[in-house]
Formats: structure tokens, C-alpha cells, sequence
């Protein structure tokens, strides 16, 4: 016998998923349930490439066996099973990862259904067998394995795994139920929550029934198992046939969410391919949603045989917030991950997975748009990514797309965008940055709104790439309010701009010597209304704060380096004109410069070079105008 202490976190977690859950308690036969049918997925699975593991017409099931007397609960399947070792580490962590960041969101979270949603998140279902047990014991003998071991914890902080007794593989939990919680070994309340949690588990679910046979003297009580579930695939039913509530448990099934999915579709595929499948979009993000390594896919069903649990070769990565299930007549049972990336099959799957997604998406968005907003604040930035990724989806994604804009009246299409614009506005106009605020207030801006033109405001990191794939809308292009290149129609005193500029050519070349290789340019701005200057792009450059993520992700870029803007019209820029005639310090015109280029870095949110310097020198100015 060994005794193994959990990670302190998940003691924490233990006790914290008892405390949320108090009024949420019959959910462990369905996290339970749902471990035992994924055990016995598995071991079908592995049989294909090795038979001996499951006897030709060997029919699988889990079983419901409650003890009156002991006042106990055994959920038991004959799957896969589990080594000792697979016992301590899938049972002795949470998720292998991330156990510290749910104690810490658990212990923030201001009410039992945000704690839910979270614990949802973190796949922890297992635990919730404390909530109605004092004692949990778990007996298992891996498939091709000659000996058992039984893993055991009193809800503490530690456990006990150590050699045990089990006729075949499989696995079996035990729960000593708490003396409150009894009411779970009547055959009714089982048979209830089966069909309330569970019915489309797709293996038969027995529960152990006393019956009375034989008359007379020969009367007597013996053990028996009935089914209490349908185990039918909701996937092959017609939609017709499926009740909501039995498309919300398969959801939660495949996904151990806690909460309701916003919205799924049921698709029947017929043709060259015959396939069929559910496919959910969730409530909320999964706290991996951006995480390089998380994993996407839908589960990957060949003549109802499980084959894969996530087959990410199916959904592209711009949707990996997609959850499902897809059914193959065609794919072989021994389907690798090389064949899914070569097979035409799958070429065929993944298309139509994409269109019933679009199509989904594009109902929501119709019907029921403000659950369409609670879904793109949830994954428009992961959606956006198929503007780049996706250019044959380009024109759907482009109508799906959500974004703020200086309007400030919610989010807006971008054909609302375009219905709304001037006939004299060439352009929609956007602007990328760190916070809708910063943008906003943006300098790049101050003509566009002299006007009265709305700017769209752009503020995931990937909008700069999303953009760029999108290039045009309704026959109007996209023109960045922050590039150097950006066309603005003439203004009335275009004219006299032209000859300011010309007559202010040796201050801008006065200026470009003092900033040297800080910037590529100097010019006089037509953009700038009430800013002194601004820092603009190169033609394909990258905003900066993108910039500054894609270095700090160790992403070689080649230097880049901003025009500066500067507006002849501002007392600053007349007062260093002044002084450049009558013959200024150099030193003093070379701070005022300095001191200017500095200004425009904070007023688009980026970093200075030496904030103490520009700190120092702020207060040198008040105290000399002082």
C-alpha cells in the first residue's frame, strides 16, 4: 500500500467543488457515467489494433449496483482500465495542469454558478462523487494487465493506491455514500437520473434489481440487471426526434461543460460521402483558447465505433472553439492521423463541418443577435483569424465579423459600415491598438472625425493579419487611419497646406537631422487637426503594440521604422519654425525635437526609450514657464 499526498492545489479544488456544488449534487452520476462510457470508447478503439483485448461479439455495458446495507454506490464498466500509476496520476492531479490557476479563479468567483462555470472549464467532474460520498474507492485492472489496484481517498488531502482483487479489466468506483445522500440507492431515483443525464450514453447503462422468483417454498430473491437507458447515437436520429434537453446532455458528455451550449446544429450528409453529426458552439472560452498547444477538434465516430477524441484534422484552427461529433460510413475503423491528413474522405468532412458552422453561426446571428454578441465577445477574435487563414470563407467571415467603432453604439457590421457612409468617403477606415479608449482618442483620427467619419476600432492582436486578408467590403477598401499612405479627399485649403509644406521644408529637415534613425521621415501632416505630431506606418508595417507581442514571442521582424507627422498649424511647431529663424541653440532645438517625438509615442499608448529623461525634462519646462 502506498499513500500519495495531492498537489496542494487539488486539495483546495476537492474542497472547493463540494462547496459550489452543494445544490448541483446529482450531477456526479453523469460525470461518473460519462468516465465509465469514455473507458469503454477506449477499449474498442485499441481492439482494432489489438483483438486480443476484446472477445469476437463480446457485448460491453456499465452497471449501477447499489448496496442498501453497506450504503453503498458502484458505477462499473469492463473498459480500458487503469495501472496503479494511471490511478495516481489521473486521479491524484487535475488535468495534469492548471490546478493553481482554477483554485485561484474558484476562490475569486463571487457565486456558486460562476464557480460552476469555471470548475466546467477545468475538467474536474471526477471530484464531484464528493458530493454525495464520505469515501471514494477505485478498483481497476488495465486491459492486457494480470493485476488490480484500488485507489482510495476520504475527500482529505491524501489518497491511498495499493494492490487489489478484480476478476476481469474494467473499472469500478465505489461510493460510501453520506447518510444524507441515501436517497441514491433506490432503483427509482437511479433509474431518474439516467434518463435525465444520461439516456444517450451509447452502451447500455444496467442497473442491479432484487427480484423475486419461483412460488412457494421455492420463493426467493435473486440479483439482476435491467437497462435503463437508450443508448441511442442522437447524431443518426432524425432532428425531428431529439429533444433539446437530450442535445444539451450530449453536449455536456462530450465536453464536460457545466453550462448549456449556445446554439448546435444537427446535419445528415449524403452523397459521394455519407456522414453525419451535432456540431456546439459553447457559452464561454475555454481558458486555453489561445494557449499554443491547446487542443481542438470534434470526436470522430467510423459505424458508431469512437475512434478519435479530438480530431483536429476536421475543424480548422480559426474554429477550435467548435465541439461535436461527426460519424463516418466511409473512414476505415483504423483510421491514423496520417490518413486523416491525406485522406480525400476527410477533405470532404471538414468542408462540410466548416459550411454547417458558417450556416450556424449566420442563423444565430439572424435569430437570436444578442446571443450572437455574447458569442463573438466569447470568440470573434478566434473567428477573425479565418479572414487570413480561410480567403475562400473570406466573404461569409467578412458579414459575421463584428467591431467597435468611434461611433461608440455597440458593435457594427461591416455593412452596416458601408451603408451608412458618405458618398464622398473613399474608404472604411479602421485603426489598430491596446484599448478602444487609446483609439479613440488617437491623433491619427483628428481628421477623420473633423468629418464626421467613422473609424472602426480594432484591438485584438490579430486584426492586423485580419485585415490584411479582408483588403475590401461592399466594393470600398480598408484603409489603415494609422499608415503612411492612407488617402484622405483634399481639403478646401489644399492649396495653402501645399505651400506651408514647401515653406517649412527646412524645419522638417531641421527635425529629421535631430531624430536621426528614430524615424524614417518628416513630413507635414494633413491628418492632424489638434495634435502637435504623430507617428505613422510604412506601407505593410504592423501596429506597434503588435509589434512589441510579436518580439516579446521571440518572432524575428525586420526593423521598423516610423514617418513623422508633424502639423504646421500647432503654436508648438510655429514656436521651433521661430526659433529655427532666429538661430536657435542646436542643443535647445535638438530637446524640443526630442521632446516632441516623445509626445507622440505616448499619445498612441507606446513606451518612451527613457521615462525618467522625458520626466526630468517635463519638469524643467513648467518650472520655467512657471
Amino acid at each position: 500500500m502506498t499513500e500519495h499526498r495531492f498537489e496542494a492545489d487539488v486539495s483546495r479544488v476537492l474542497r472547493l467543488v463540494v462547496e459550489s456544488l452543494y445544490s448541483n449534487r446529482e450531477i456526479f452520476l453523469r460525470e461518473l457515467i460519462s468516465n465509465a462510457a469514455d473507458a469503454l470508447d477506449k477499449l474498442r478503439f485499441r481492439a482494432l489494433s489489438e483483438p486480443h483485448l476484446l472477445a469476437e461479439g463480446e457485448a460491453l455495458a456499465l452497471r449501477l449496483i447499489p448496496d442498501r446495507d453497506a450504503g453503498t454506490l458502484t458505477i462499473a464498466d469492463d473498459g480500458v482500465g487503469m495501472t496503479a500509476e494511471e490511478l495516481a496520476k489521473n486521479l491524484g492531479t487535475i488535468a495534469h495542469s492548471g490546478s493553481r490557476e482554477l483554485v485561484e479563479r474558484l476562490g475569486g468567483a463571487g457565486d456558486a454558478k460562476a464557480r460552476l462555470e469555471l470548475i466546467g472549464q477545468f475538467g474536474v467532474g471526477f471530484y464531484s462523487a464528493f458530493l454525495v460520498a464520505s469515501r471514494v474507492e477505485v478498483t481497476s485492472r488495465a486491459a492486457g494487465e494480470a493485476g488490480a489496484h484500488r485507489w482510495s481517498c476520504e475527500g482529505g488531502d491524501t489518497f491511498v493506491v495499493e494492490p487489489a482483487e478484480r476478476a476481469s479489466r474494467g473499472t469500478s468506483v465505489v461510493l460510501t455514500l453520506k447518510p444524507e445522500q441515501r436517497e441514491l440507492l433506490e432503483p427509482w431515483r437511479l433509474r431518474e437520473l439516467v434518463r435525465q443525464w444520461s439516456d444517450f450514453v451509447p452502451h447500455p447503462i444496467e442497473l442491479a434489481v432484487t427480484r423475486e422468483v419461483g412460488e412457494g417454498e421455492e420463493r426467493r430473491h435473486e440479483l439482476a440487471f435491467e437497462r435503463v437507458n437508450t443508448a441511442s447515437a442522437l447524431w443518426q436520429r432524425p432532428a425531428r426526434e431529439v429533444e433539446r434537453e437530450q442535445y444539451v446532455e450530449l453536449y455536456k458528455h462530450l465536453t464536460h461543460d457545466w453550462e448549456e451550449p449556445l446554439a448546435w446544429r444537427h446535419f445528415h450528409i449524403e452523397g459521394t460521402q455519407m456522414f453525419s453529426g451535432i456540431v456546439y458552439v459553447p457559452r464561454r472560452p475555454p481558458v486555453d483558447l489561445f494557449a499554443r498547444e491547446t487542443h481542438h477538434g470534434v470526436r470522430l465516430h467510423v459505424r458508431r465505433v469512437l475512434v478519435l477524441e479530438s480530431a483536429e484534422e476536421l475543424v480548422p484552427r480559426w474554429l477550435r472553439f467548435v465541439r461535436g461529433v461527426v460519424d463516418s460510413e466511409d473512414l476505415p475503423l483504423n483510421v491514423s492521423r496520417e490518413l486523416l491528413q491525406d485522406s480525400r474522405a476527410v477533405r470532404v468532412i471538414e468542408k462540410q463541418l466548416v459550411v454547417q458552422t458558417l450556416d450556424l453561426l449566420d442563423e444565430l446571428a439572424r435569430d437570436r443577435p444578442d446571443d450572437y454578441a455574447l458569442f463573438w465577445r466569447a470568440f470573434g477574435a478566434v473567428l477573425k483569424e479565418g479572414l487570413h487563414f480561410a480567403p475562400e470563407h473570406r466573404e461569409r467571415l467578412a458579414r459575421l465579423a463584428r467591431f467597435r467603432s468611434t461611433r461608440g453604439d455597440g458593435l457594427v457590421t461591416l455593412d452596416a459600415y458601408v451603408e451608412k457612409m458618405p458618398l464622398v468617403q473613399p474608404a472604411i477606415y479602421y485603426v489598430v491598438g491596446p484599448t478602444e479608449a487609446a483609439l479613440a482618442a488617437s491623433p491619427h483620427l483628428e481628421a477623420l472625425r473633423e468629418r464626421g467619419w467613422e473609424v472602426l476600432l480594432l484591438t485584438d492582436p490579430v486584426d492586423t493579419f485580419a485585415v490584411a486578408g479582408l483588403r475590401e467590403h461592399g466594393g470600398k477598401p480598408l484603409a489603415d487611419a494609422a499608415a503612411s499612405g492612407v488617402k484622405l479627399p483634399e481639403s478646401e485649403d489644399a492649396e495653402a497646406h501645399k505651400a506651408r509644406a514647401s515653406a517649412s521644408a527646412p524645419l522638417l529637415e531641421r527635425i529629421q537631422r535631430a531624430l536621426g534613425e528614430r524615424v524614417s521621415a518628416v513630413r507635414a501632416s494633413e491628418r492632424l487637426v489638434g495634435s502637435p505630431a504623430c507617428l505613422v506606418l510604412p506601407e505593410g508595417g504592423v501596429a506597434p503594440h503588435v509589434e512589441r507581442m510579436l518580439r516579446a514571442s521571440s518572432v524575428e521582424l525586420p526593423p521598423q521604422r516610423r514617418a513623422l507627422e508633424v502639423n504646421l498649424e500647432h503654436p508648438w511647431l510655429q514656436r521651433l519654425q521661430a526659433r529655427l529663424d532666429a538661430g536657435a541653440d542646436a542643443g535647445e532645438l535638438d530637446a524640443s525635437v526630442l521632446l516632441l517625438h516623445e509626445q507622440a509615442l505616448l499619445a498612441e499608448g507606446s513606451p518612451v526609450e527613457d521615462p525618467a529623461a522625458l520626466a526630468r525634462k517635463l519638469a524643467e519646462l513648467v518650472a520655467a514657464q512657471g
